[in-house]
């Protein structure tokens, strides 16, 4: 379907075009490893080449697109040993996080991330809509710890890591062993248990690391 300048919204038009590739690159509509076609997208979206440029950029920064001299730009294909610095990285920031919330939560914040953990529960049998949720109650966590620059940090190595969910939620039983981590989780927050909360996280991106290996 094409796209009009007129069908973006007033923020910078390079930002909605970052997002609309944003947008492909998670769907898989643009494949890990695959070229993307400037001249081609640019007459789907009726914009000029500046703005998609940016628009690479900026998923440049992100770790979306790699960009090759001379080549241009592709997809990221993310390979062993950076999933497991994503994981790395992910698993030290979020389980500090998550000690920090057990500690200093507010009774009302405890209750939206209970709230989160329970649409979880029902979303089981969904494996696209329990991965959106599971990545707000993520995100949730976060905000309540309060930290902006970790949050920009994960946010950041989260748009990585869905470069390869399909290979680690997806899996067969992965749901049902991710939910029992995240019951553990939010045991050891409604329990004021820092360290125990820090260890659930912990294992829990253990165990998404050997799923998406």
């Amino acid at each position: 379907m094409s796209h009009s300048p007129a069908l973006f919204t007033p923020r910078a038009l390079y930002v909605e075009v970052a997002e609309q590739l944003r947008q492909r690159i998670f769907q898989r509509a643009l494949e890990p490893g695959s070229w993307i076609d400037e001249l081609k997208i640019a007459e789907e979206f009726g914009i000029s080449r500046t703005p998609l440029r940016e628009a690479l950029k900026v998923l440049a920064a992100e770790g979306l697109v790699t960009m090759k001299p001379r080549r241009g730009a592709y997809v990221t294909e993310v390979s062993e040993t950076d999933l497991k610095d994503v994981y790395h990285l992910l698993s030290l920031l979020e389980s500090d996080a998550a000690g920090v919330v057990a500690t200093l939560a507010t009774p009302a914040q405890l209750a939206e991330l209970q709230a989160l953990h329970d649409e979880l529960e029902a979303a089981v049998d969904d494996a696209e809509h329990f991965f959106a949720v599971n990545e707000r109650f993520h995100m949730a966590l976060l905000t309540v710890a309060n930290n902006r620059w970790r949050n920009q940090v994960v946010d950041d190595l989260r748009k990585v890591m869905k470069l390869n969910r399909h290979q680690s939620l997806f899996k067969t039983g992965r749901i049902h062993d991710s939910l029992q981590e995240h019951r553990n989780i939010l045991q050891a927050l409604h329990q004021r248990d820092s360290e125990g909360a820090r260890r659930a996280m912990q294992l829990h991106f253990r165990n998404g690391l050997r799923a998406a290996a």
